[in-house]
């Protein structure tokens, strides 16, 4: 007796891998102006001087995580060929919900010798951390560059971007180097920071724009080479996602999700080739996806209001007054067996937009 899964074959996808956001490249395309300025701002480390601090600007998805990638691990195996050169290494942070002590102590723990006890996470305190950081920075030597993902959802970055770059003139490391890579989806970050801090860093700023519809096909095109299988994937099904990507945020992300997407949608049919339809089916599941994350993520009472909200327009009351509003938002919360609220706050509206 055959079972369930004796009659899945290989008929769309070659390497799913290749579509989703963990895959790194091998190659960065569409991105040859911004991998320029970043290769001067790095070389310095092959001489050993100091490399520039460099801050990468750009909505999500328009490949700055992936050029620093790219750029870092390239230095690394450039530096590993050259006998002048001091060994490069990369340590990378995501910011996002972290504190800087947090932070200060990821660093330190990365740099621990394998036998070393982890720096303790409690007892101590944010300058004890960064002492120790300098301290191993020294031990080991050499190039440190440190990646900074999301730097603008850190409190504190005014701290660790003065500390960073000035532990060698301040002399708190001497056998080792720093280079600060920023990176930032907001574009007035730099405005939060203090002038001392500014004048410290010097950094290089490369921003990201979004991407054309013609640099998403090429994208796309490299990665639909790799993914599927030959012929599954019609030209018209690349041409799409990458229309309508670009048409919305010029997301490669966001283009290379709707390709995969579409390729599932035209599995399911049991079809053999992806197209244009498909994709654009997947837009519309894909959307309504993010939507049905959206509602479940916010507060129950929030999901009240938007079933009042759904109600009243069922019923063509809507535009309708506050009271009209509070009497039938309390008909749904009762029907939840929940208690409503006399007063409602501003975060059951604010994210609903």
């Amino acid at each position: 007796m055959s079972g369930p899964f004796s009659d899945v074959s290989k008929t769309i996808f070659d390497d799913k891998t290749v579509l989703t956001e963990s895959y790194q490249p091998e190659e960065i395309l569409e991105r040859d102006e911004e991998i320029e300025e970043y290769r001067y701002a790095l070389q310095d480390v092959l001489f050993g001087s100091e490399p520039d601090n460099v801050f990468l600007y750009g909505k999500a998805g328009l490949g700055k995580t992936a050029v620093t990638k790219y750029m870092t691990d390239s230095l690394v195996e450039e530096a590993n060929k050259r006998e002048e050169a001091d060994d490069v290494h990369v340590q990378e942070i995501n910011c996002n919900g972290k504190s800087l002590f947090s932070i200060v102590r990821s660093l330190v723990n990365n740099l621990l010798p394998s036998n070393a006890s982890p720096f303790p996470k409690r007892g101590l305190g944010t300058a004890d951390a960064f002492e120790e950081l300098y301290r191993q920075l020294d031990r080991i030597g050499g190039s440190h560059l440190m990646v900074f993902d999301e730097i603008d959802h850190l409190d504190d970055a005014d701290t660790l971007l003065y500390e960073l770059p000035r532990a060698r003139s301040n002399g708190h490391i001497t056998k080792s180097r720093i280079g600060v890579i920023g990176i930032s989806n907001n574009y007035t970050f730099r405005k939060r920071l203090s002038s001392k801090v500014k004048d410290t860093l010097m950094e290089t700023e490369i921003s990201f724009t979004p991407y054309d519809a013609n640099e998403l096909m090429t994208i796309l095109q490299h990665r639909a080479d790799q993914a599927f299988v030959d012929g599954a994937c019609d030209r018209s099904a690349i041409a799409k996602a990458a229309a309508l990507s670009a048409q919305d945020r010029g997301n490669a992300r966001q283009a290379i999700d709707l390709l995969r997407a579409g390729a599932e949608v035209a599995q399911k049919e049991d079809e053999e080739t992806v197209i244009d339809n498909h994709v654009e089916a997947a837009r519309t599941l894909v959307q309504r996806g993010r939507l049905q994350t959206r509602i479940r993520e916010q507060t129950d009472h929030s999901q009240y209001i938007l079933e009042t909200i759904a109600k009243l327009d069922e019923k063509g009351e809507t535009p309708s007054r506050s009271k009209q509003i509070h009497k039938e938002y309390e008909r749904v919360a009762d029907a939840y067996a929940s208690t409503p609220r006399m007063c409602l706050a501003r975060a059951d509206f604010g994210t609903l937009s």
